[in-house]
């Protein structure tokens, strides 16, 4: 085989430059899903005057349904919706 019929590969210190685009996505997702948790808490108990364990309910509450709701929007698409609905 010769050298041009293999395709050029980028790469970023050593690494496919589709590993960095991966490693800031989920960087900037866990940043704000992290500071939108710390931000809340800080909205709830200066500007609605919430103490803090009822703070930590509504926090722990967001913190579930980010996990579930995927869950529950599957599970409606799959049983209910079906492939056609879905898919458009």
């Amino acid at each position: 085989m010769n050298a041009a019929a293999e395709p050029a590969r980028s790469e970023l210190l050593g690494h496919p430059t589709g590993l960095f685009i991966c490693f800031a996505t989920e960087m900037w997702e866990r940043f704000s899903f992290y500071g939108m948790r710390a931000l809340l808490v800080l909205y709830l108990t200066q500007h609605f005057l919430f103490d803090d364990g009822v703070s930590a309910g509504v926090v722990a509450t967001y913190g579930s349904l980010v996990y579930l709701m995927p869950i529950i929007g599957g599970f409606i698409a799959d049983r209910y919706l079906g492939f056609r609905r879905v898919a458009r």
